[in-house]
């Protein structure tokens, strides 16, 4: 089984991810339900025809409902709910997560799964700044990148599930990656950048800074509005690989430092030249 109309889909955590895919996939005419931990979220998500119905308690019903369950949840909470509840998940059920980590994640949910369940991993490439179910909105889909997660324990049947899925919710590349590659990957795309980001807005405490920047400094620092409960659990969650990444970042940033200490332009230009002709990859075809 695919996706089709006639899919149930139930929500696990409707913050900004959980609530943009209920909203994305509720959009197309699929019936979706949500769990959440506040009645307000499951309120608002309600009133603004996210889902159909939802608990903010575990609801055995809704979960016996559902034939595919996204899980968007922290990756500790994840793992603690599966230990807990993921007895009441009933044979036939896929499961699939958007945790930004995986290698500390997805063994431990696989091997705790009862018999008849099964989970694959996948990550979309989106989000924003702010947190919440006020702030879910299904347009950052469109055009994203959207990671499938396999490992030897998936079918091929969930494996092109996970990838309807994401195609569902308006993501343009659909990309498969083992576990260790998606961290790597994730590590230098998605947490290195949040680090420099961080570290440029903790390097200056001058006054009045807002007033004189220009569009560089403000795109370059975006992400520096961070979750800071999530996104260092995930660094920690993925210590070895962003290490790896962060000294290898250092390593280039010194060497331009280098150039310009010692007045190398040649040297310095070369580098701009081969930043310049990777970042033309990257330009989204429209």
């Amino acid at each position: 089984m695919l996706l089709d109309k006639n899919t149930r889909i139930c929500i696990v955590g409707l913050g900004l991810l959980g609530g943009s895919y209920a909203s994305a996939l509720s959009r197309q005419g699929y019936r979706v339900t949500g769990i959440a931990r506040r009645q307000e979220s499951v309120d608002y998500a309600v009133a603004h025809g996210m889902i159909e119905r939802g608990s903010a308690f575990v609801d055995e019903e809704l979960l016996g409902e559902a034939d595919l369950v996204v899980f968007s949840l922290y990756p500790h909470v994840f793992i603690d709910w599966i230990h807990e509840n993921g007895s009441k998940l009933r044979p036939g059920t896929v499961i699939t997560d958007v945790t930004g980590v995986k290698g500390c994640v997805v063994y431990e949910i696989q091997k705790s799964l009862p018999k008849g369940v099964e989970f694959i991993a996948a990550h979309p490439m989106a989000g924003r700044e702010s947190s919440g179910i006020e702030y879910s909105d299904d347009r950052i889909f469109r055009g994203a990148n959207y990671i499938v997660v396999p490992t030897e324990a998936n079918s091929e049947r969930a494996i092109e599930m996970c990838k309807a899925l994401g195609e569902t919710l308006g993501c343009k590349d659909i990309s498969v990656l083992d576990v260790a590659s998606h961290d790597r990957m994730i590590a230098f795309l998605s947490q290195l950048t949040h680090c420099i980001a961080v570290s440029l807005m903790c390097a200056c405490d001058a006054p009045d800074l807002e007033r004189y920047t220009g569009d560089s400094f403000r795109d370059l620092t975006r992400i520096a509005n961070i979750n800071d409960e999530m996104w260092s659990e995930l660094f920690l969650a993925n210590k070895d690989a962003l290490l790896r990444e962060m000294d290898a970042y250092r390593a280039c940033f010194d060497e331009l430092r280098d150039t310009i200490a010692s007045g190398d332009r040649e040297k310095m230009r070369e580098m701009m030249r081969l930043s310049t002709k990777r970042r033309k990859r990257f330009d989204k075809k429209v």
